[in-house]
């Protein structure tokens, strides 16, 4: 896959607001056709219509919890419907509880690693057989530096992205000679309204959502030979610590 995005067709999942958004914006100004999704269907509704705007026909907004394997068929069926087919697959969807262990709950719990880790195995196996349909695709699954960095109160949220982590190594492998490449992405910090954060001001120094965007427009773009597995990002100048 190389140069322009014109014919091909994305799924972004988690892409009302945030990277998720960022990522199919760039992904609709690079001449790609992309289906936005969420769980929620007003925000999905308003992000569809917003997106649509400028890029006419070329946008498909379709409610989605990826924690639903009813969900996730229909919305790679109706892709599928209105584009022809799936090239790109980008698993941004995630959430986070931060607590330590012995205080959460066993629905916290499962929230996380279903939308984290389930939600990223339903998609993919979705997208799989369309993308080999198509003689090829690309699945970038968003991790988190957190994936190989663990810290307290993210129990969790470390497991699934240390999963995540080992998910995409191991599909990397299994898909690679069908012509569809995966990486992983590990952000640091990214100025997003992830965990209920508001972005301001004091977020500056942070990744923006369009830096992550970019990142991903250069991997989908480049010369078939080519795979970056893994990638990390990081702010490159964060606050001294005192």
């Amino acid at each position: 896959m190389s140069g322009s995005l014109e014919g091909k067709s994305a799924v972004v999942t988690g892409s009302t607001k945030g990277i998720g958004r960022a990522i199919a914006e760039v992904l609709l100004e690079s001449g790609a056709r992309v289906a936005v999704s969420a769980r929620d269907e007003r925000e999905v509704a308003a992000a569809g219509k917003d997106l649509s705007r400028t890029h006419a026909k070329r946008v498909l907004a379709y409610r989605c919890d990826v924690r639903r394997e009813e969900d996730v068929s229909a919305l790679f069926e109706e892709t599928e419907h209105a584009f022809g087919g799936v090239d790109i697959l980008i698993n941004n969807a995630g959430v986070g509880v931060f607590r330590n262990l012995e205080e959460m709950s066993l629905e916290e719990w499962n929230s996380v690693i279903e939308t984290n880790l389930t939600g990223v195995f339903l998609c993919s196996r979705a997208a799989i057989p369309r993308m080999r349909k198509r003689g090829g695709g690309y699945i970038v699954n968003v991790s988190s530096l957190a994936g190989r960095n663990a810290f307290p109160s993210a129990t969790a949220y470390n497991a699934s992205k240390f999963g995540l982590n080992g998910m995409s190594e191991a599909l990397m492998q299994e898909i690679r000679h069908d012509g569809i490449k995966v990486t992983y992405l590990m952000p640091g910090s990214v100025a997003t309204h992830f965990n209920d954060h508001t972005p301001g001001p004091e977020d500056a120094w942070k990744i923006q959502p369009v830096d992550i965007a970019r990142i991903v427009l250069d991997l989908v773009t480049q010369d078939p030979r080519t795979l970056a597995s893994a990638v990390e990002i990081r702010p490159s100048k964060p606050p001294r610590k005192a």
